[in-house]
């Protein structure tokens, strides 16, 4: 009956809608149920409800359609800012985008026979001739609107004027079902897609002629078969207008570094994820991440570990870099994320790691890290658990690599050297201090009261902070060696390419540290990621992406090592590329080995140190290491002042019971052989990444 059918909401009701919120990376139209509003200028059009940080998807998603390929422009937009508005109508907007299909709305189809006649036919939308686009323009109607709601920022309100890819007298305008079509470009979408353009504008910035590009992609396309898409179709042409944009594009922007910096951020909206600009009471922060970063991060990170790479270029750049990084299948670190910030980005971590983890989890609700590596003590972990939900453990891998430069650098004694290294060790691990760490740092300076210029830099660079790098060790566990070796790996990486003396000029400007990052350094880890997973490209793929310590360090045979295990003061391994050689490695096991190879004698953690570490570890003859020194005392501690409250008791016992039961289940595992690595699906890294050091 007519009286039980559904009523059409008016538009004074769209707040009462659900939120469309569908899992897939990329949705369209089908994936919504859709409403028809009754009354007012949308009377009849469909309608959803999503959350506006998902646009762009929705706008991939319709641009995939298969019937109609099609590239959705914006063909107009308004703004409004808050405040501007006292009584904001339901479906007010702070933003409105018009977006429509590419192949109209004007139609040239009939008029190209007759474009050289000197002829004009003014284009409905009054808009001009559209240079460029002429030949594409079939008429097509299909379109919607976006309204980012006033009065819910968070919510977008898409209304689909016209959801058919038709004309105006209704037929197929392009795409398989347009007879008129088929054999022509309008079969496909009507540019190339922006992961084919992110391909290429990778390529041209590493270096790879226009020429060899067209010859790749003819390969890659007659390898599935010949032309399926509009990617298929990439011609000299688009190759050559991408070259272009390369060939002239400048950092410099504006002379003004702060103005051009705010002209970048301005162009790549979609590659910015936080933006404050420095105040008399704010500092300047910018957080920027790419397409393609957020796609390893959700690839690498969920269920993987994700970690900080801080403070890097404090001395030389005008603001200090952060980097987050993930860790692929071969351990290698991939920068997913750049924080530039005018002020230490450990004081102003509540900022942006909200907008990081709304990002992520817009693209993936269920993405969620195995744990969050930190590598400054003074982060505030609580905001990172409160955006990322994870474990933490701590980094100490340039605590390490400074200690050991330095004392490289003003201690002349090997000898002396090792047995400064391992000191220091103990300091920093608290296996000598106790409860109170001073005692051990002035056994250390009496010790060695003779180094007066290593003294020197150790009471002005660490002693103020040695207190909070020892406390942070206490109550945190410590990272094993496989990220130190990634994370190492990628610092000497970034400072190689930054710090290259013809930029000398450039270090004091934020717009050439962006960027220097977002093209050449970028376009090296996508290249590094598709020729590993393609085969592609491996004569000009970066060597230096080749020499993490812990991936060489699996390819030295056991044989190749030389362990006295009843004397465990050094060890020996036989060089790789001269047999006649062999590298001494004193206080093998720990994590504060020495060797004497060159890589190490620069600062380095180097294969040596770490296979050393690993066979020791293997036939269970190492002593403990410091970081299980540090929990057994932390155990020891708990159980010589249990706390007073009988319920906090209660559960801290029944947590070191449970650990202790697995930790034992573990070891028997181990012991019979019969332990084995987790399965593909279960993310490698869990185990890489163990909160127990694996040697």
């Amino acid at each position: 009956m007519k009286g039980h059918e559904p009523k059409m909401p008016r538009m004074e009701d769209i707040l009462s809608l659900p939120v469309q919120d569908p899992p897939c990376a990329e949705f369209s139209a089908a994936h919504i149920k859709w409403e028809k509003v009754e009354g007012g200028r949308q009377g009849g059009d469909d309608i959803a409800l999503i959350p506006f940080a998902r646009v762009d998807d929705f706008v991939k998603g319709e641009s995939s359609n298969a019937e109609c390929p099609a590239s959705f422009r914006i063909e107009s937009r308004r703004k409004r800012s808050e405040g501007s508005i006292s009584k904001p109508r339901v479906d007010g907007y702070l933003e409105y985008t018009l977006y429509w299909c590419s192949y109209g709305p004007e139609d040239y189809r009939d008029s190209e026979s007759t474009m050289g006649d000197g002829s004009h036919t003014k284009p409905a939308t009054g808009k001009g001739s559209r240079p460029g686009r002429r030949h594409m323009m079939r008429g097509c109607l299909c379109h919607f609107t976006v309204k980012r709601l006033y009065t819910r920022p968070f919510l977008a309100l898409i209304i689909y004027n016209q959801r058919k890819h038709v004309d105006k007298t209704g037929a197929p305008c392009h795409g398989i079902l347009d007879v008129d079509a088929v054999g022509t470009r309008a079969m496909y979408a009507p540019r190339i897609s922006e992961e084919l353009r992110q391909k290429v504008m990778s390529l041209l910035y590493i270096g790879i002629s226009l020429d060899n590009i067209i010859q790749h992609h003819a390969e890659v396309v007659q390898g599935h078969g010949g032309p399926l898409n509009r990617d298929d179709l990439l011609t000299r042409n688009d190759v050559r207008n991408m070259e272009r944009i390369v060939r002239n594009s400048s950092y410099k922007l504006h002379a003004d570094d702060e103005f051009s910096v705010k002209m970048w951020v301005q162009r790549h909206q979609k590659h910015v994820f936080f933006f404050q600009d420095m105040s008399s009471t704010e500092p300047f922060i910018l957080g920027i991440q790419t397409d393609w970063q957020l796609q390893q991060m959700i690839r690498y990170g969920h269920s993987g570990s994700v970690a900080s790479h801080s403070t890097f270029g404090l001395k030389k750049l005008k603001y200090p870099l952060c980097t987050l990084l993930v860790f692929d299948s071969s351990q290698n670190a991939i920068p997913v994320a750049w924080i530039v910030a005018s002020s230490f980005v450990t004081q102003d971590i509540h900022k942006w790691i909200g907008s990081l983890a709304e990002r992520i989890r817009s693209k993936d609700p269920r993405w969620r890290p195995n744990a969050f590596l930190v590598d400054d003590p003074s982060f505030d972990i609580s905001f990172i658990r409160e955006a990322f939900q994870c474990r933490f453990l701590l980094c100490a891998w340039h605590v390490r690599r400074a200690w050991m430069r330095s004392l490289l650098k003003k201690c002349c004694n090997i000898d002396v050297q090792r047995e400064m290294f391992k000191h220091l060790g103990w300091i920093l691990y608290s296996t000598r201090s106790g409860p109170n760490a001073d005692n051990a740092v002035e056994e250390f300076m009496q010790v060695y009261v003779d180094q007066c210029i290593f003294m020197d830099y150790f009471k002005r660079r660490w002693l103020p902070f040695i207190e909070l790098w020892i406390n942070s060790i206490r109550s945190l566990p410590v990272a094993s060696t496989e990220p130190l070796a990634a994370i190492e790996s990628y610092h000497l990486r970034l400072k190689s390419k930054l710090f290259d003396q013809q930029y000398a000029n450039s270090y004091t400007r934020i717009d050439w540290l962006i960027h220097t990052l977002t093209t050449e350094f970028h376009s090296l880890y996508w290249l590094d990621q598709y020729s590993a997973e393609t085969g592609y490209f491996t004569n000009v793929r970066d060597k230096s992406f080749l020499t993490n310590a812990w991936y060489q360090a699996l390819h030295i045979p056991d044989v190749d090592v030389i362990l006295d295990e009843q004397n465990l003061q050094l060890a020996k391994v036989i060089s790789q590329t001269n047999r006649s050689l062999a590298y001494t490695i004193w206080n093998p096991g720990s994590e504060f080995a020495l060797c004497d190879c060159p890589w190490s004698r620069q600062g380095n953690l180097c294969k040596h140190v770490i296979k050393v570490a690993i066979l020791c570890k293997n036939r269970q003859v190492a002593r403990p290491l410091l970081a299980s020194q540090v929990y057994r005392q932390a155990l020891l501690t708990l159980l010589q002042n249990p706390p007073d409250d009988p319920l906090v008791l209660e559960h801290a016992i029944l947590r070191v019971s449970r650990l202790q039961q697995d930790i034992k289940g573990l070891e028997d595992l181990s012991n019979n052989g019969l332990l084995q690595p987790s399965p593909p699906e279960m993310n490698t890294q869990l185990e890489s990444f163990s909160i127990w050091p694996r040697f």
